[in-house]
């Protein structure tokens, strides 16, 4: 597989998981499937892509701006990076789903933020500690 084709095959997954979270929140393996599953191959495919993109010398570069733009310059460490996005959206998606189950938010208070988190990561985590905070009156987790 050539980079443009990991990164269809990886979109795909992500995705159908990000349709799973929305349309069968409470399904028993739901979260099997997301954690166990999906992110872990998209985590996988990231350990491993890091191995080929980067070597040891490189995380210096992690230290200024201009140093992390110039990593990003190469096919392969975009897709890296882009597998570490999706890895980490997925997580706090299911975070959010299963935060917002402890505190009995409606699923359809949640949607908006699965969609925002998906297409924005960090907006639909704000949006959902907002709604969590409406609803709750806490702001911290407990």
């Amino acid at each position: 597989m050539d980079y443009e084709q990991i990164f269809q095959a990886c979109n795909s997954l992500a995705l159908l998981n990000w349709l799973l979270l929305i349309v069968a929140p409470r399904w028993k393996w739901t979260g099997r499937i997301t954690v166990g599953i999906v992110v872990t191959i998209l985590s996988a495919l990231y350990v491993f892509g890091v191995t080929q993109a980067l070597d040891l010398s490189s995380l210096n570069d992690f230290g200024s701006l201009e140093g992390v733009m110039s990593l990003f310059t190469k096919e392969a460490a975009v897709l890296v990076g882009w597998l570490h996005y999706l890895a980490f959206d997925l997580m706090t998606g299911y975070f959010i789903l299963r935060n917002s189950a402890k505190y009995d938010i409606s699923h359809w208070f949640i949607i908006p933020c699965l969609l925002f988190t998906f297409m924005l990561g960090p907006t639909g985590l704000l949006l959902y500690f907002i709604i969590r905070w409406i609803k709750t009156k806490q702001y911290f987790l407990d």
